[in-house]
């Protein structure tokens, strides 16, 4: 049953009776969605559609808490606090409150905590805020290559802020986009990407052999670089490649180790690509 703490995360509050159409108008995914039991996936971008932060978004009562990388939530807070104008919202870093904690496989949420599946993939398993104590039984290390092995990005490690955009790392195909639910900051261009396909380069799981490649190795084909290496562990990892790459197939070279690319079943790639 591995339930892991998730010790790099924070929560941000989010209080005050326009809470969900403050964040609505301003984040990539339908806000309105997360309930008991339910989270949601969701970015905040730049105006020109850049990430800047990814996060969960549960609801509890008379708030939102919002699991998101630790180091982010400083950051987030000030750049939702710009757009708050009039809006009757608080926000507030109550990081700790709470033990961020995952856990997959046969694993169950403990009792006493703000729980949900994790909303990109059934086999990601759940996640929860816990007031208490964590009652992990596996290391962190053993959660980040879950979901290295699943091809799910982590934030800061495999997205650069103000460079990235959402299709890049996944967030149609793994819930992270609402297509319906209106406007919100940086919409024009993350709908430019999927409806005109201008998508070019892809974050991809890769099998690594020799030594882990550190993030922002190059990634090259006979000699030309082809894309850039993310996070890794234990002979897994993530790279951003070009799509004519993994349209052609092999495998291909960073720092001195051998890379395999994989692309997983939930990924959907041009068919050029596949």
């Amino acid at each position: 049953m591995p339930i892991a703490h998730l010790t790099g995360r924070g929560v941000v509050e989010v209080t005050g009776p326009d809470r969900v159409a403050f964040l609505q108008g301003l984040v990539s995914n339908d806000i309105a969605a997360a309930g008991p039991g339910r989270a949601v996936w969701a970015a905040l971008l730049t105006p020109q559609g850049k990430w800047l932060a990814d996060f969960f978004v549960m609801a509890e009562a008379e708030r939102l808490l919002l699991d998101v990388e630790a180091a982010q939530a400083g950051m987030l807070i000030q750049r939702l606090a710009r757009f708050r104008l009039r809006a009757k919202v608080s926000l507030r870093d109550a990081s700790a409150e709470f033990a961020v904690m995952a856990g997959w496989g046969d694993s169950v949420p403990p009792a006493g905590t703000l729980a949900a599946p994790d909303p990109r993939l059934p086999e990601a398993g759940w996640r929860c805020l816990s007031p208490v104590g964590p009652a992990a039984d596996a290391e962190e290390a053993e959660w980040d290559l879950h979901r290295l092995r699943l091809g799910l990005p982590d934030g800061s490690r495999d997205l650069e802020p103000e460079k990235s955009v959402l299709l890049e790392g996944g967030f149609d195909e793994l819930g992270g986009v609402s297509w319906t639910k209106g406007c919100y900051m940086g919409q024009e261009l993350t709908a430019r990407t999927k409806y005109r396909g201008l998508l070019k380069r892809r974050i991809v799981p890769v099998t690594v052999e020799g030594g882990l490649p550190p993030r922002g190795t190059p990634v090259l084909r006979d000699g030309v670089e082809v894309g850039e290496m993310r996070s890794a562990r234990d002979g897994h990892g993530l790279a951003l490649l070009r799509l004519d790459v993994l349209a052609a197939g092999g495998a291909l070279s960073a720092g001195g180790a051998v890379l395999t690319p994989r692309v997983p079943g939930w990924m959907k790639l041009p068919a050029a690509a596949e």
